[in-house]
């Protein structure tokens, strides 16, 4: 089992974690790609965007890889009146951390973090562990708990109803 920072840090706090480890393919580093790897659908498996907030600043959000964000939605729950995705040269500078290798967890700052409601149902969802390669599995509720997230309804649904 690899031991990320971001794992270390939540099984200190006394969270069950369970890694994924699967095989990195520059060419394909989408979610889908990682879902199927790992064995869950893609609805279990979120993906951690940075975004930055009018008003706030930088925040974070996790979706799941198989749906797109609403950044109208996420800009009225982040009390901004908007929020864009920032650049990808700016990633590592802000989190530490390299596309594709995203995790809410152990950014170099501590950052607002916001997590879709399709979240809760679930028995246990996967995250980036911090490093391309290696998932953490979890409860929604633990890491909703440790990083003190902000449920919120901001994906796009097919019938654009969220």
């Amino acid at each position: 089992m690899k031991k990320t920072n971001a794992v270390r840090t939540l099984e200190q706090a006394g969270l069950e974690v369970e890694t994924r480890e699967y095989t990195v393919e520059e060419s394909d580093l989408s979610g889908i790609t990682v879902a199927a790897k790992i064995g869950l659908p893609p609805e279990q498996v979120f993906k951690t965007l940075v975004l930055r907030g009018d008003k706030t600043g930088v925040l974070l959000c996790c979706v799941p890889v198989n749906a797109e964000i609403d950044l109208k939605a996420l800009a009225l729950a982040s009390d901004n009146k908007k929020v864009d995705i920032v650049a990808l040269k700016e990633v590592q500078t802000l989190t530490g951390y390299i596309r594709g290798g995203v995790s809410p967890v152990g950014t170099k700052k501590s950052y607002p973090v916001y997590i879709d409601r399709c979240a809760l149902p679930q028995g246990i969802i996967a995250l980036s562990a911090g490093v391309r390669g290696c998932q953490m599995l979890l409860k929604p509720e633990g890491i909703i708990g440790f990083l003190q997230a902000t449920p919120v309804d901001c994906i796009l649904r097919k019938d654009n109803r969220r």
